[in-house]
């Protein structure tokens, strides 16, 4: 076992780790307690490029590339992998760099997979923030369907007109403003290249489908020794399918929600203000 609590100011470590089926990219950065970030869509660990830096002088902070995207590789092209199964690759990656709970900040999937960890892993994670879980399963029989019905007519909305078709579909879904106004200056650009490209592929025609297919067992959920915060993007609108599950992930843990700023992906539009929250919030359960 490697731990891991430091990196050279400055500086990044990256790595690989083999785990069954896949291999998984992985980068370190900073100096302090481990917090791993767990990126929405088709982030990957450059994904938060201007988060990252927010946080290193006090976190190591530790992205990866989900199994499926970038340079993540799959050992059997195009297979789906399930959310359990992504916790299963945390929960590896989480062991392979420290003995230590480790802090964790989920993003939308990735709040999914931070669930699913609590759930099997508690002891990993001393604290979880999970912002805007895409879990269906945490909602009412009749609206579960309902939006898993919508990710399914996002799949098929992708598949008859590409990703021109789908953006403003997504956004409806989720409550991201494509606009981009109510953003932080100095935002590293993130064009839409062949990477990205193919990571969208991956996380619509296969990742909506494990949302979809999930087992997350909200009962356990509701028992886990880990220090679960719901949170909430300030601009969200309260009717969509993601700001529903986390009301409902609140309710079932019987806490609190905190809001951070932005929308849906508020770790990437306003990533100091964002930074800032979570330090507020982690500070605490540092002490």
């Amino acid at each position: 076992m490697s731990v891991v609590t430091s990196v050279a100011a400055g500086s990044a470590v990256t790595g690989t780790l083999p785990v069954p089926g896949a291999v998984l990219h992985y980068r370190l950065e900073g100096s302090g307690p481990l917090l791993l970030i767990s990126q929405s869509g088709e982030g990957d660990a450059d994904r938060t490029v201007d988060l990252v830096p927010h946080l290193a002088d006090d976190f190591t902070v530790l992205t990866y590339d989900r199994r499926g995207l970038s340079r993540s590789r799959l050992e059997e092209a195009g297979r789906t992998t399930s959310l359990a199964e992504h916790a299963n690759d945390v929960h590896r990656l989480l062991a392979a760099v420290t003995d230590e709970p480790a802090l964790m900040l989920g993003c939308s999937l990735g709040a999914v997979i931070g669930l699913h960890l609590a759930v099997r892993h508690p002891e990993q994670l001393s604290t979880l923030i999970a912002h805007e879980p895409v879990a269906p399963r945490l909602l009412p029989e009749g609206e579960r369907a309902h939006h898993e019905a919508e990710l399914e007519g996002l799949q098929a909305c992708y598949r008859a007109g590409g990703l021109e078709a789908a953006f403003p579909e997504m956004a409806r879904v989720l409550g991201i403003d494509l606009s981009r106004r109510d953003v932080e200056a100095g935002l590293t650009p993130q064009p839409l290249d062949g990477r990205r490209h193919a990571n969208f592929d991956y996380f619509i025609e296969h990742d909506f489908t494990a949302v979809i297919e999930d087992t997350l067992d909200t009962e356990a959920l509701a028992r886990t020794s880990t220090r679960v915060i719901p949170a909430l993007g300030a601009a969200t609108p309260s009717t969509v399918f993601d700001h529903q599950c986390a009301v409902r992930l609140a309710a079932l843990l019987d806490t609190e929600i905190t809001v951070f700023p932005g929308r849906h992906n508020g770790n990437t539009t306003h990533p100091r203000g964002y930074a800032e929250r979570l330090r507020e919030l982690l500070g605490a359960s540092c002490a």
